[in-house]
């Protein structure tokens, strides 16, 4: 069969053929008197073998080894091709990712898309000041996907404030790619979701924070329920009544509790809460301590009599907080 006949049945072309035979991966196996290649039909299936092994990436030189040499096993090129395979996509998926970024930043211009470009490069730096700087000139620059992957993966303080800020000024995607993280099985990643969902304004923002108040993980619960509770959430009750019975972050968990009683129906609902889980016989000592004190900052019949039922208490810690309490909304002079 001559080169044409081969090229159109194969689909490889002549010139490719051409380029085989000089490589010595397919020679024809005659002359025609013309002169003209001429293949047989072992040769043919040899390019059949040849065109196979390219499109799993195999080099031609690579190729040409694994035709000639008896001794040669495919183990380990294939392992060699699974990893190269591997690193490419990651590369194309980055490189993808990159320029669904740069096109959501809708450049005007190259300069536009040159500046999208450094910043990228600066939020992806070795050094944390310069993916500080970064994260402070990128706000209106870098898309909220971009500042909330670098966001989810900052280990640096100061660059994890900066990266906060940014994403607050964005808008846009931020809280639902933050929600993202705190689907995580790293437990840091959540907490680094959690706490700039906080720091995010709008009604989007609080939505993700009062699902919150239902994670599995008490950190991101307790930053939830922190950030509610001062916005006036009542929402936020139960969960920072059970910091304060933990004895995490408990201080600053009374405090929102105390801002949130505000509302009379609310702190008539905190007090009723505080009795509860004071008559819980789970309730340690050093919890109930906590709970009494909670009540200082919480107006309303509902904490005054709870702190008159607890003067009487049978843990002497709790009778005498309880008492001093009630003492001080008698005469707030003491």
């Amino acid at each position: 069969m001559l080169i044409g006949e081969v090229a159109r049945r194969s689909g490889v072309s002549a010139r490719m053929l051409r380029h085989y035979e000089s490589l010595g991966l397919v020679r024809p196996s005659a002359r025609s008197g013309s002169g003209y290649r001429e293949y047989s039909g072992e040769d043919i299936r040899r390019i059949f073998h040849v065109e196979s092994l390219r499109s799993l990436g195999l080099s031609l030189r690579e190729i040409g080894r694994a035709l000639d040499d008896p001794g040669f096993t495919p183990a380990a090129l294939v392992g060699d091709l699974v990893q190269r395979t591997r690193e490419r996509i990651a590369a194309e998926t980055e490189l993808l990712t990159r320029l669904r970024r740069i096109d959501a930043a809708d450049p005007s211009g190259w300069e536009d898309v040159l500046q999208v470009v450094a910043l990228l490069h600066g939020l992806e730096s070795t050094s944390p000041a310069a993916r500080q700087r970064a994260a402070l000139s990128s706000a209106d620059e870098v898309p909220a996907e971009a500042l909330a992957e670098a966001a989810l993966s900052e280990t640096d303080p100061n660059v994890a404030g900066a990266l906060r800020w940014a994403l607050a000024r964005a808008g846009g995607a931020g809280p639902a790619l933050l929600a993202r993280g705190l689907g995580s099985p790293v437990a840091a990643v959540r907490e680094r979701a959690v706490r700039c969902l906080v720091e995010l304004p709008g009604a989007e923002a609080g939505a993700r924070l009062r699902d919150a108040l239902a994670h599995a993980d008490p950190v991101v619960r307790g930053y939830a329920a922190l950030a509610l509770g001062s916005r006036g959430a009542a929402e936020a009750v139960p969960t920072l009544l059970e910091m304060v019975v933990e004895g995490r972050n408990d201080t600053d968990a009374a405090d929102a509790l105390s801002v949130l009683s505000g509302d009379p129906a609310t702190a008539d609902r905190i007090a009723h809460g505080i009795v509860e889980r004071l008559a819980d016989a789970t309730t340690t000592a050093p919890a109930r301590g906590r709970l009494t004190q909670a009540l200082a900052d919480i107006p309303g019949p509902g904490a005054s009599a709870a702190l008159a039922r607890l003067s009487g208490d049978a843990d002497r810690a709790v009778a005498l907080t309880a008492t001093y309490l009630l003492q001080l909304r008698e005469d707030p002079t003491r």
